[in-house]
């Protein structure tokens, strides 16, 4: 069995093809600047990234040039050897709370959330559609980053608003990321052999964008992105939580649009607004190691913000036993891992200091980085959210 995983955007197409029996990776690549100049191929493969200039039209044409590829690795003779395609959509609704077969219903209910999530599913319904036309007699599957969260109850994803405008306009918490939470709190809660659904966890993925969940018998109870990913702390390029009264504040105050205010919300705070020069943790890192003073406050601001959102699950689990970041931050920035862990060595944790430094070197394979009398135990474990959308897919297949 061999599967083709695909995660659409809006000038970019990335693909993974994986062995989702044995749970390994066979090649990784992305398309990018679709339908732009300076279009490129970038493929991982044994070990070696090869980039190649092509022209790339559309997300339709990317689909000869995989095959062509995998068929020049020999890695399949034909598209006959694609067991099924996996496709990464944002966005679910309420709609779906598990992976589903793509037929006309879905493709229909993809474009009707995307209000929910313009930046996102018009894309990845982009990329359903060019090989619904290309490959018809492949199946395809949905998995959906908000799923995993359709477990929280009202009292968490409901927002102080009239209840006409969720009964009307579906206004409340969503979540994202939730592929990430659900492959890493799995597979590490396996890696220490304790079982999931008795463990109350705390999953931390911390890239460019950033969220928490909090995991209770195996379901997610609580997370911090809301109706958009821009809930929660402050990221790469995201503002995170605000007073909404900045808003109309800024409107007021700029003269510029809603959706201006909602680029500059997105794209345009966050590391980055703070920072000017950079929205890369790792670039923070370097200046404040020369002292500068924003660099400094960039990293006291994030940690303190997701201490705060590590307090409040502890306090709704009644409880931590497992810790877990991941994602670039997650598994690379073991300066931030080591302030938020400070922050609750008043409850037992005890972080290895040694281990978690890893010699100042991203993490790449599950490692506890707590002391072995911690009361929580501390892990990183990269996340792999192509294999899970591989495992959720074989699975229903």
């Amino acid at each position: 069995m061999i599967s083709l995983i695909i995660n659409s955007g809006s000038s970019s197409l990335k693909f993974a093809l994986i062995n989702p029996k044995k749970k390994t990776h066979i090649v990784k690549g992305i398309f990018d600047r679709i339908g732009l100049k300076n279009s490129f191929l970038l493929i991982k493969y044994n070990n070696k990234e090869t980039k190649t200039p092509m022209q790339i039209k559309s997300h339709y044409d990317c689909i000869q040039k995989i095959i062509d590829t995998l068929k020049k690795l020999n890695l399949i003779k034909n598209e006959k050897d694609i067991t099924f395609i996996g496709h990464r959509v944002v966005h679910g609704g309420e709609i779906y709370n598990k992976a589903i077969i793509i037929d006309q219903k879905v493709i229909s209910d993809i474009k009707h959330i995307s209000s929910l999530a313009p930046l996102h599913n018009p894309h990845n319904l982009a990329g359903i559609l060019a090989f619904k036309k290309a490959l018809p007699k492949t199946p395809q599957v949905a998995v959906f980053d908000t799923a995993f969260h359709q477990t929280m109850d009202k009292t968490h994803y409901l927002y102080g608003l009239p209840l006409e405008l969720y009964k009307k306009y579906k206004i409340r918490k969503y979540g994202f990321h939730g592929t990430s939470h659900k492959f890493v709190s799995q597979h590490a809660t396996k890696y220490i052999k304790q079982p999931y659904k008795k463990l109350k966890i705390i999953s931390c993925h911390m890239g460019n964008g950033i969220s928490l969940c909090a995991i209770k018998n195996g379901e997610s109870i609580d997370t911090s992105m809301g109706l958009t990913p821009l809930e929660g702390p402050m990221m790469g390029t995201r503002s995170g939580s605000i007073d909404p009264a900045i808003i109309p504040y800024l409107m007021d105050k700029t003269h510029i649009s809603a959706k201006e205010v909602d680029h500059f919300l997105n794209h345009e705070c966050g590391i980055k607004g703070i920072l000017k020069s950079s929205s890369d943790i790792r670039d923070v890192w370097e200046l404040d190691k020369k002292g500068d003073q924003k660099a400094r406050l960039v990293l006291d601001m994030l940690s303190k913000q997701v201490v705060g959102y590590i307090g409040n699950y502890t306090a709704q689990l009644e409880g931590l036993d497992l810790l877990i970041f991941t994602a670039g931050i997650g598994e690379g920035g073991w300066y931030v891992r080591e302030d938020i862990c400070a922050s609750f060595s008043f409850m037992g944790l005890e972080l290895d200091k040694v281990k978690n430094r890893n010699k100042e070197q991203d993490i790449k394979s599950p490692t506890i980085i707590s002391k072995k009398g911690s009361k929580v135990t501390v892990i990183v474990y990269p996340t792999d959210e192509e294999l899970e959308i591989a495992i959720q897919a074989s699975e229903l297949l």
